[in-house]
């Protein structure tokens, strides 16, 4: 019996898929990286199933890669050895709420805005949002974040237990649902981030917090990205809880002003958003306005409704799909790097003289609250020349990050774009994750070739 029909004994025949459009869309993520079809795509519905097609994988030494909606930026799920592609779209159920425990547990295939309307009920939010509806499973896989990062944290902040499958089938928690424990080693810290190397999520249950009182969201046009920086230090030395602060410089603010039909100071801005209850929300801005105006800043404004807050972060989301709109027939290369704070405003004015040096289009954005900023370059990828530019601004802001005590990614991820990098950034650290890789997947069966080689 071959591999497909051995599948087809764990799974029914319409969930094993070799359609040829369906291993298409099952080849490549929205990065620039080179698409590579797997031999077939399974669909399973629990976690059984995905044990049973596990332990098939070993069995057989074939490759295994878990996939939920291939928005991913770095090449993180192209199965470049094909073998077997795991799509969780099928579990995508919101197992539980505990609202008295602000804890949610959901399937890997569940989206972030499918998990938001379930928790609005309970008047419950879900912290994360790195911008694109990723499944939940895929941003714990990369420990994505976003823009709401500098409050809440990031993905591994969130993650109270796993339910994962390992290589041979066998299926483990990394956590319980405590808040707190000194009990063994950090598992849920390991598996966060690990990109699918290490086990296949099946189960995730996060930690939600309670809707806001109020909301409050502005944006603040500043003659330099110094001074939008400085600006930004200073409210967080000030201690306001600030809970989204983005940069977006110039040129990207052109963009957004042609996409989204704004008249927006064309110059490096903030774009910014408070939560608490109205007394302390009010005391905050007040604050914030007095911080912002010592910094040299062009232009303030506030907007307290819902329809305008909402316009304001769309046009800030909507940043990327700017770029593509304003450049068709070209494709989007977005990087990203994260270094101390105070280190961020020299990174980001490097990062704008190399993409001005390579001659290509592109802009910056950032999560400056927390140090995290992206470079959006737009490419041809049928031209190598254009290829060879934007890898050439890559390493110079990932030297510059890594120079100044940096990572090379805050939240894409490793994948294959970033790995080249692994051993400059970790030294002899790397090799301690190698023996971790090569203890949990002896056979180097789990999305081979990615995070570390």
């Amino acid at each position: 019996m071959n591999l497909i029909d051995e599948l087809k004994t764990i799974l029914t025949s319409d969930r094993v898929s070799t359609n040829e459009n369906v291993l298409a869309q099952h080849s490549t993520d929205e990065s620039y990286h080179t698409p590579h079809l797997p031999d077939v795509v399974v669909f399973p519905e629990n976690t059984q199933e995905v044990s049973q097609v596990m332990k098939l994988a070993n069995a057989n030494g074939v490759p295994v890669v878990s996939y939920g909606l291939g928005t991913s930026l770095e090449g993180n799920v192209i199965p470049y050895e094909a073998g077997i592609m795991i799509d969780y779209s099928l579990m995508n159920n919101v197992l539980e709420v505990r609202p008295e425990d602000f804890l949610v547990k959901v399937q890997p295939g569940v989206t972030r805005t499918q998990l938001e309307k379930e928790l609005k009920k309970y008047g419950l939010f879900f912290s994360v949002d790195p911008g694109a509806d990723a499944t939940l499973g895929g941003m714990t896989a990369t420990n994505a974040s976003g823009t709401t990062s500098v409050k809440y944290g990031t993905m591994r902040d969130q993650v109270r237990d796993l339910e994962v499958v390992l290589a041979d089938g066998t299926i483990i928690h990394t956590g319980n649902m405590a808040a707190k424990s000194s009990s063994g080693y950090h598992l849920n810290g390991l598996f966060v981030g690990s990109e699918g190397t290490l086990g296949s999520f099946t189960e995730l249950t996060f930690k939600v917090y309670g809707i806001p009182e109020h909301t409050m969201a502005g944006r603040a046009a500043f003659d330099t990205v110094d001074d939008a920086v400085d600006a930004v230090i200073s409210i967080l030395q000030a201690g306001i809880p600030v809970a989204r602060v983005e940069l977006v410089d110039e040129h990207s603010m052109k963009q957004i002003n042609i996409f989204s039909d704004t008249d927006y100071k064309e110059v490096p801005t903030l774009f910014l958003e408070f939560h608490g209850n109205e007394a302390g929300l009010q005391q905050d801005v007040e604050f914030t306005k007095e911080i912002i105006s010592d910094n040299n800043c062009q232009e303030l404004a506030f907007e307290s409704d819902t329809a305008g807050r909402n316009r304001l972060w769309e046009a800030r989301h909507n940043a990327a799909y700017a770029f593509l709109h304003g450049n068709p027939g070209k494709k989007q290369m977005v990087t990203d790097v994260c270094l101390p704070i105070s280190e961020l405003a020299g990174a980001i004015k490097d990062g704008r003289e190399a993409v001005e040096a390579s001659g290509l289009v592109g802009g910056i954005v950032g999560h400056v609250g927390d140090g995290n900023y992206h470079i959006l370059l737009m490419i041809d990828v049928n031209e190598p020349a254009d290829i060879v530019k934007a890898t050439e601004v890559n390493e110079r802001i990932v030297d510059y990050a890594l120079a100044r005590g940096g990572t090379c990614t805050g939240e894409h991820g490793v994948g294959v774009g970033k790995q080249k990098y692994q051993e400059k950034e970790h030294g002899e650290a790397l090799n301690v994750m190698r023996k971790i890789k090569a203890v949990l997947d002896p056979k180097g069966l789990l999305n081979p070739g990615k995070v570390i080689d």
